[in-house]
């Protein structure tokens, strides 16, 4: 008998892997064979920070990994200080599973670490989804540190979770879908990850500055297929960066949310899952 194929990421088990002196956590669901979805995390979030009704759309016909980047969350060793870095140990997480081949969907600093990944190893990736990111040197990323500090303390003041200041717009909308999607997240109630560390968040900010403040990458050398996806009014990585991707990478689709945040593809989740599920089944 062979098991029975979870598409369910709050039933998704936990595993490590062990790659070049570091221990990766990562959950995997659905169905085995085909081209991986490797999911890029964004800044300060762990496996928990996954929203289940992206993942599991996309887990009813695909094999989708998750995983936590060294030294966030439950994978061992110390947050590397640049973008770059952090692609490299993506790769070496990837290679360490095995496969030579994977389908990305990534959001804002994973979005980064997605393209850094891409421009060094076009040959790994088939198909590209980048949300709420934008490409390195663009406008303003270096100040997304400023923005998330200041949420932050909007937030605690609040006593509210700070993806609710940081990822949805405050007006009734974005109240009730960012209410939403903190809910959602808790929807796993068995092996939750480590938290982040305060360390660790600390030198994610820093290296998203120096994405900022960098020469950009060439990115018409990316043919893959790319869909870039964000809300109208991003206030960390500004929805211009959206448009900026989109221009940049030759061929790709973009779809922006209206009266939306960063965190535009959770509040329209209903609209964005089918959208990836359809791009990524072409």
């Amino acid at each position: 008998m062979s098991e029975p194929v979870i598409t369910s990421y709050a039933q998704a088990p936990a595993r490590t892997i062990t790659a070049g002196g570091v221990t990766y956590a990562y959950r995997e669901l659905g169905p085995k064979g085909g081209v991986p979805v490797v999911f890029f995390v964004h800044l300060a979030a762990t496996l928990d920070n996954w929203d289940p009704r992206i993942i599991d759309p996309v887990a009813k016909h695909h094999h989708v990994i998750a995983f936590d980047n060294r030294g966030v969350g439950a994978s061992s060793g110390q947050v590397p200080d640049s973008i770059e870095a952090m692609a490299d140990d993506a790769y070496t997480f990837i290679k360490a599973l095995g496969f030579d081949k994977i389908d990305i969907f990534s959001f804002s600093l994973g979005g980064m670490i997605a393209q850094a990944l891409v421009v060094k190893h076009p040959d790994l990736v088939r198909k590209l989804i980048l949300t709420g990111t934008g490409p390195k040197g663009g406008k303003d990323i270096d100040k997304v540190a400023r923005t998330t500090y200041y949420d932050i303390l909007r937030a605690t003041l609040t006593r509210s979770d700070p993806k609710e200041f940081l990822f949805f717009n405050r007006d009734a909308t974005g109240k009730h879908a960012a209410k939403a999607f903190v809910n959602r997240l808790q929807e796993r109630t068995v092996d939750r990850d480590a938290k982040i560390k305060l360390t660790a968040f600390q030198t994610q900010l820093n290296a998203i500055k120096k994405w900022g403040r960098s020469t950009p990458d060439d990115l018409s050398t990316v043919t893959q297929p790319t869909l870039i996806a964000n809300g109208d009014n991003d206030r960390m990585v500004p929805s211009v960066l959206s448009e900026d991707l989109h221009r940049r990478i030759k061929d790709s689709e973009l779809v922006i949310y209206p009266n939306s945040g960063h965190g535009g593809i959770f509040q329209f989740h209903e609209d964005f899952a089918p959208v990836a599920v359809e791009f990524l089944a072409r």
